[in-house]
């Protein structure tokens, strides 16, 4: 789902929580849960599993038999971490991020992971150096185009557009996160996510942890660092924001966090815990009426 944004505070400088003065309220980072990422892969590998038996061989039939939901969701992961480093490679080398070619990236990734995994059969083609998808494959070329598209089509946490709205009754709500212009538009359409504001980090020209997006967001908003928090699902996201003079909460998602050797550092200033009601909490914990 989708969770991470800035906040503009319309409150009084004076107003505190948690012993902590906040003006300008966090840029939210991971609003979008990517556990439709693994749902989704899931969904498709017990389908394929189902239909047609004589097209996918027993070595890969026994294979994805033996996947479990927990093993797609750190599939999820991997192909996600994988993404992130062809972005690094690119700003490191260009200065720049060309984010179609991120996206094509993400669709070649998927079938070469799987193959990895021994779920897709490579086809030998000595006429082209591209990635062919052989027969016995658990998907097809045109399956996996579709799967490879699936991160346009995550969701939000179920307490992100509640949340949302409380908060903006106090707060100017914007999120911050790692991808284009485009595709971030596109899913807080898709989902009717009442941000008030929407920046992506190709506005910036740079990735988070860059302070180059922390900073031109608080800029762009007309803030200056002390006066914004980030709301985040991982603590890297948060250490980089806290190194910029953000205030930082975090909010803990199942499964989310991809460094917890981190959590012994006390990053955040506030933390909203698995067991509450996320956004909704948060708001709550920001003095905003919810009942």
């Amino acid at each position: 789902s989708i969770a991470f944004d800035i906040f503009r505070a319309e409150l009084n400088k004076q107003d505190q929580y948690d012993n902590n003065t906040i003006t300008a309220c966090p840029f939210l980072r991971r609003l979008w849960d990517r556990k439709p990422v693994a749902d989704e892969l899931w969904k498709a590998a017990q389908e394929a599993l189902e239909s047609d038996v004589s097209s996918i061989s027993s070595e890969v039939r026994t294979k994805a038999k033996e996947m479990s939901y927990e093993q797609w969701f750190e599939f999820g992961a991997e192909w996600n971490k994988e993404g992130e480093k062809f972005v690094r490679a690119s700003i490191a080398e260009q200065s720049a991020v060309d984010w179609k070619a991120v996206d094509k990236n993400r669709i070649e990734l998927l079938p070469k992971l799987l193959a990895h995994r021994g779920l897709i059969i490579p086809r030998e083609d000595a006429s082209t150096s591209e990635f062919q998808v052989g027969e016995g494959s658990l998907w097809d070329a045109s399956q996996l185009k579709h799967l490879g598209l699936v991160w346009h089509r995550l969701t939000p946490w179920p307490d992100t557009c509640r949340g949302l709205d409380l908060l903006n009754r106090k707060f100017s709500t914007v999120t911050l996160s790692n991808t284009y212009n485009d595709l971030l538009q596109h899913l807080v359409a898709r989902s009717s996510i009442p941000f008030t504001h929407v920046y992506s980090a190709d506005l910036f020209q740079s990735f988070k942890p860059n302070p180059k997006v922390y900073l031109g967001a608080a800029e762009k908003m007309g803030v200056k660092p002390e006066e914004c928090a980030l709301v985040a699902a991982h603590l890297g996201d948060l250490k980089g924001a806290k190194a910029c003079g953000f205030y930082t909460i975090y909010v803990d998602r199942p499964l989310e966090e991809k460094t917890p050797e981190l959590r012994e550092e006390n990053i955040p200033d506030m933390v909203i815990k698995q067991d509450e009601d996320g956004f909704v909490a948060l708001a709550e914990r920001l003095g905003i009426q919810v009942g």
